[in-house]
């Protein structure tokens, strides 16, 4: 079996992230949606609130696994046999980050490969920290989140 794994703090996760899901969905047999825990960072959005979205938003997707995980990308993917990553991006600017990372990635763990997807061009705009920025400032969400999904209200 064919397996991926996605990673990223979809913080919150948007259309665009479901747009990538979707297509890795045609490359692997299931992909494992796995929002990171960093320590240092304080996410907008509680890791249970993350998740929630995440489920409601594939909510009739087969083959797919929703985790969260602490520590290095290669080793999530080591502990679950994964030898995929699939990470998509918007524009350059995001291909050269995610380039180094998979470029980091690979000297780490020469056994894992990431592939890089770009998003689709009507999704190219959409970004967490733009969705944050309607959120915090009470603006209409519904163009850049999946259909269906409520975002839980943020307490800051």
């Amino acid at each position: 079996m064919r397996k991926a794994l996605f990673p990223g703090s979809f913080d919150p996760f948007t259309a665009g992230h479901l747009n990538i899901l979707n297509r890795a969905l045609t490359m692997f047999d299931e992909v494992v949606v796995a929002v990171g825990i960093n320590q240092d960072k304080r996410g907008f959005f509680t890791n249970e609130q993350k998740l929630d979205i995440i489920r409601q938003t594939t909510k009739g997707l087969d083959n797919i696994e929703i985790i969260s995980y602490d520590g290095l990308t290669v080793n999530i993917c080591r502990e679950l046999g994964i030898r995929h990553i699939v990470r998509g991006v918007r524009n350059m600017i995001d291909f050269d980050t995610e380039r180094s990372i998979a470029d980091a990635n690979r000297r780490l763990a020469p056994e894992i490969e990431t592939i890089i997807i770009p998003t689709a061009q009507e999704f190219a705009h959409i970004s967490s920290s733009a969705v944050r920025d309607l959120i915090s400032h009470h603006g209409d969400t519904s163009l850049f989140v999946p259909d269906g999904v409520i975002l839980p209200k943020v307490i800051k």
